[in-house]
């Protein structure tokens, strides 16, 4: 149809004719600065769209669609040109214009439509409001790309998701959450604060949650990205759990649920009065509270429950999440982590049965599993001769080779090894033993079962994330005064925000948990010639975390001198003089011999006098999400693909690797690595640091291998060196299969070895995944 003929329908209900100049006006604005577009490219691809009668958000969101069309490897700026238009049109969705409001008059507004928390009104003066305003660069709307811009809109702006209707810009948002958790800081210092946060995060020189983003200036109060809840063996408890399960699912938390204690099928009930059903009962339980709240369009609850290698039932728990079988017997919509110990390891080593045992029948076997290796064993062999006591005897290597088939099935049964999240901890296992970990297997924090909802004895683990953007530093000392400021807003946002359970409370108060980890490691390495297969990331990986981990305790403890160290420190091994350097896996030291670089020293006498205001400092998590925003690499993964093709619930997102054009030969993608032993390595380096955990992916090609199978011994040895590594969990097992990449359980077309398709995961915790 020649454009002549093409009449556009205004809001008014008047029509006009279409007008080819505004368009191209609109386009060349966007495309300003940009090497690898074609205006004219765009405005073919999408003039051919054009009918009479389109409205101007048609034509919009035609040039929008059009421009993402054309993102590939030889043309990477199609990303910014797309964003740029998509950011133009979500302005005028929710300003009416393109310009913003004043930063006053848009908080008032939001305010009225109780949006934003009205405590903002209350926090700040007109003329603070005045001055923060001039913080604000919203030029810096036009840096994001578009993967960025449509998760920005999917899951992080305020909005009516029922009505469609945008309410911000994402330059209001960085400085809101900055002024949120600054709120109560001396009015002399506060104003500085909140800029510096606004600085760093629109930047993009550190990356916030989906929580916070989401979060932080409305009037829900609850961010922490990951909740950890121990079941005990009652139905008291059992319902407790199920109950705090929902109160925090619907309030954007994952969960890691530990349902270790509970008793195998067949064991007596009151003194024999019934026999018990076992676990799967109460696991489909958990899983229908799991999955009754879609936490308000912005991701699905998802949780990972947890139990010991050894329970009495765990060839039935192993294949819950099988394809196969029947409902009665499966429980498929959660995740699972399976708990292992150096035992358990040396019985596969040694050829040797494992005996499995149901928790109630083994007095202190459970408990000591987690906070003495020594006990343990102890205890084990003692009940194992014991004829008296209900057991089961199977092949060490014939368990595992189960645990490992069924991992590699799915992708999605974890690995924790509970005995390294105990000895090299920042918690003192007789004080407060580690038990579980979470949805995406980082958070590694203390818990104690309920016995009512309103129970005060027991203890929900909460963490709260945050990531440093490797990508974007220049140099390792800006990693000071970013740590200062995470560490600061993130504790702040401890008392902020709200808990639905006073056992999250009290133990949230008491640790005051944080969980910092990384996102653009994959570029990092890449700007630095380094990879990850060959060896030659290991001293910069190790200077790299080194750093972070210092400079985090070292902000910590400079706030226990401002505001006291958490009430619960005495828990902690830094209150007996311990730090991370002190109990590592020190296996590290043999493939990488890296001196320190810190005044280690210095900071132990320090932390001695001072304390931590902070039990935890660091965590290394996923980043799906979050890391898009910042146009990185998600957290320490190397990419699929130079250019990935995100499938979300938006639709098909492209995001093209960093600075592809100038570091192209130095990135090494994820089927190019050809084993698993130099990521395990880095890994392995990472955790001689970080106190909690890391979300560690093993990956398999088949094609490799002969008749395209991986062999079992292959995944039982990668799973052997990643505990020689000193690794305290791993995360998914990743198969590429031919023309399909399996992840996530889930099969979708792969183009190019250069461009694969992948599902784009949540963040932070955050639903098909823990991420930040």
């Amino acid at each position: 149809m020649n454009s002549k003929n093409i009449s556009v329908a205004k809001r008014s209900g008047r029509h006009e004719p279409l007008d080819l100049d505004k368009i191209h006006k609109v386009l060349t604005w966007a495309a300003e600065g940009l090497d690898t577009v074609s205006v004219s490219q765009v405005e073919l691809k999408a003039h051919l769209q054009f009918h009479d009668g389109i409205t101007t958000t048609e034509i919009h969101e035609t040039l929008i669609k059009s421009a993402a069309d054309l993102i590939s490897e030889e043309t990477p700026d199609y990303q910014y040109l797309a964003a740029r238009l998509a950011i133009f049109h979500l302005r005028k969705k929710a300003y009416g214009q393109y310009a913003p409001p004043s930063l006053y008059q848009h908080v008032g507004r939001l305010v009225d439509l109780q949006r934003y928390d009205a405590q903002l009104l209350q926090d700040y003066s007109m003329e603070e409001f005045t001055l923060m305003d001039s913080f604000i660069d919203h030029q810096r709307d036009l840096t994001f790309a578009y993967a960025a811009v449509k998760q920005l809109e999917g899951k992080y702006l305020v909005q009516d998701r029922v009505k469609g209707e945008f309410y911000e810009s994402p330059q209001f948002l960085y400085l809101l959450i900055g002024a949120c958790l600054f709120a109560n800081y001396d009015k002399a210092i506060r104003l500085d604060y909140v800029r510096r946060f606004y600085e760093a995060a629109s930047t993009f020189k550190v990356s916030l949650p989906t929580p916070i983003m989401a979060g932080v200036r409305t009037p829900t109060r609850q961010f922490s990205s990951c909740v950890l809840i121990e079941c005990g063996d009652s139905l008291d408890s059992i319902n407790a759990t199920t109950s705090a399960i929902v109160r925090y699912v619907s309030q954007r938390a994952g969960i890691g649920i530990n349902g270790g204690r509970i008793r195998a099928l067949g064991s007596p009930i009151r003194g024999g009065e019934a026999n018990h059903t076992g676990c799967i009962p109460f696991f489909k339980h958990f899983q229908t509270a799991v999955k009754c709240c879609s936490q308000g369009g912005v991701r699905g609850g998802a949780a990972t429950l947890f139990y010991p290698l050894w329970h009495l039932e765990a060839e039935e728990l192993l294949v819950l999440k099988n394809n196969r079988g029947v409902e009665e017997n499966r429980v498929r919509h959660l995740d699972y982590g399976v708990q292992l110990n150096r035992l358990m390891y040396q019985r596969l080593l040694q050829n040797g049965d494992i005996s499995l045992f149901s928790p109630s029948d083994v007095p202190g076997l459970y408990d000591a599993f987690f906070a003495d290796q020594d006990e343990f064993e102890r205890l084990y062999t003692q009940y194992e001769q014991d004829p008296a006591i209900r057991s089961k005897k199977i092949k060490a290597v014939e368990l595992f080779s189960r645990l490992m088939q069924e991992r590699a099935s799915t992708g999605r049964i974890y690995i924790q090894n509970v005995d390294h999240c105990n000895t090299h901890s920042p918690f003192d296992p007789a004080k407060a033993p580690i038990r579980q970990s979470n949805l995406c297997l980082e958070i590694a924090l203390p818990t104690t079962p309920l016995q009512d909802i309103n129970d005060e004895n027991g203890e929900i683990a909460l963490c709260t994330l945050a990531a440093f953007n490797l990508g974007a530093l220049e140099s390792l000392d800006e990693l000071g005064p970013l740590a200062d400021l995470l560490v600061r807003a993130l504790d702040s946002l401890l008392t902020y925000q709200n808990y639905p359970v006073p056992a999250a409370r009290i133990g949230s108060l008491s640790r005051r948990t944080l969980g910092v980890g990384v996102i653009n490691y994959a570029y990092y390495l890449a700007k630095n010639g380094a990879k990850y297969s060959d060896g030659s990331a290991l001293g910069l990986t190790h200077r790299a975390f080194e750093a972070i981990q210092y400079h985090l305790l070292k902000a910590s403890n400079q706030l226990a001198q401002e505001q006291g160290a958490c009430s619960a420190f005495a828990d902690t091994t830094y209150a007996k003089g311990e730090l991370p350097i002190d109990h590592y896996k020190s296996d590290v030291d043999s493939y990488c011999n890296e001196p320190l670089q810190c005044d280690w020293e210095g900071l132990r006498a320090d932390i001695g006098r001072w304390g931590l205001r902070n039990s935890t400092l660091t965590a290394l998590m996923p980043s799906e999400t979050s890391s898009q925003i910042s146009n990185a690499t998600n957290g320490i993964e190397p990419p699929r693909g130079f250019v990935s093709v995100k499938a979300s619930k938006d639709g098909i997102l492209k995001q093209v690797v960093p600075d592809l054009t100038k570091y192209r030969e130095q990135y090494e993608l994820l089927w190019q690595i050809p084993n698993n032993t130099g990521y395990l390595q880095l890994v392995g380096v990472m955790q001689k640091f970080v106190d909690q955990a890391i979300s560690a992916n093993t990956n398999y090609d088949p094609a490799r291998f002969g008749e395209g199978k991986v062999p079992m011994q292959l995944l039982l040895q990668d799973l052997l060196s990643a505990y020689k590594c000193g690794l305290k969990t791993l995360y998914y097992h990743n198969t590429r299969d031919g023309a399909t990449d399996k992840h996530l359980n889930n099969e979708l077309p792969v183009g190019t070895p250069e461009t694969t398709v992948v599902e784009a995961e949540d963040d932070g915790c955050e639903g098909g995944a823990c991420k930040i």
